[in-house]
């Protein structure tokens, strides 16, 4: 039947027709008939404002942002305004000073090693009492001399002596008349008034020593000889009060003898009538005697 083949023919030919022509006007936008492309963008806009509520069509045909402000839509925004999608929230970058940092070490405790028992127990009480900081204890406040007040006064020609006179220091009574005889082996050399002053400083360093001695085996400042007022009780109890003649030993490199005994330093003995003195390995003799 040839009209029935030519209907089929042409029907093919028109559904053909009308494919290439939709595939066409659906692949380029331009293509489209105008008041199409005003539908389609409508439509996109109005799926866009369903999608995104914050975004509220103003009654003069202007889009709202949140913030306040007012930018004109056009049609070429509406048609692409549908393809933007938001991206989600980013978690905070770590800087790279942050991500170089290393974890603080452990500090290693110069306590010894536990034993094998608490190892073995599980209990290290050296380790745990070594991470205590130890106590320190404060310093109190010192009140005592320092002595350089001591020191300035008792200076002369800027030499310090190592002597200061006692509180119960007195010069003796003239009835008293101490002399100190130098001799040397049978020959005498010289006699001293030791009741002229209460405190006689013996020594080499002539600046300040009252009686000097110059044997070599003689300290700068190596003994004195100090009158004292002392009271003595006897054994029936009897009080007896005099100024007595002293010897003290200042801590000499060779010391002091009487009476060939070597006596102690930094400690008074009484001396008495005819005592010899000697100083340091000198050959000197020193006779001290109260006139009659």
């Amino acid at each position: 039947m040839p009209g029935h083949a030519e209907d089929e023919e042409g029907r093919y030919r028109r559904h053909h027709h009308h494919y290439r022509r939709r595939t066409s006007l659906s692949s380029s936008p331009e293509s489209e008939p105008r008041e199409r492309r005003k539908e389609r963008s409508r439509r996109d806009r109005n799926r866009h404002d369903d999608r995104y509520p914050r975004h509220r069509e103003s009654p003069r045909g202007r889009s709202e942002s949140p913030r306040g402000s007012i930018s004109r839509r056009d049609g070429r925004d509406d048609v692409y305004s549908s393809k933007r999608k938001r991206s989600p929230r980013r978690s905070p970058r770590r800087s790279r000073s942050d991500r170089s940092q290393s974890p603080i070490p452990h500090k290693r405790s110069n306590a010894p090693l536990p034993s094998q028992e608490q190892s073995y127990r599980g209990t290290d009480n050296t380790l745990q009492a070594s991470d205590k900081p130890p106590e320190v204890e404060k310093q109190k406040p010192n009140f005592s001399n320092t002595g350089k007040l001591a020191a300035e006064t008792n200076t002369v020609a800027g030499i310090v002596l190592k002597y200061n006179e006692p509180p119960e220091a007195r010069k003796p009574p003239p009835k008293d008349a101490w002399r100190l005889y130098v001799f040397k082996g049978s020959e005498m050399l010289e006699n001293v008034e030791l009741s002229e002053r209460s405190c006689w400083l013996v020594g080499r360093e002539r600046v300040v020593v009252d009686f000097p001695v110059d044997h070599p085996s003689c300290s700068k400042q190596h003994a004195v000889v100090q009158f004292r007022h002392v009271v003595k009780t006897n054994e029936f109890g009897d009080k007896d009060a005099r100024v007595r003649p002293y010897i003290i030993d200042l801590e000499s490199a060779n010391g002091t003898m009487v009476n060939g005994e070597k006596i102690p330093p930094t400690r008074y003995v009484e001396l008495r009538d005819k005592d010899m003195i000697q100083f340091g390995l000198s050959t000197r003799e020193y006779v001290l005697m109260l006139p009659p």
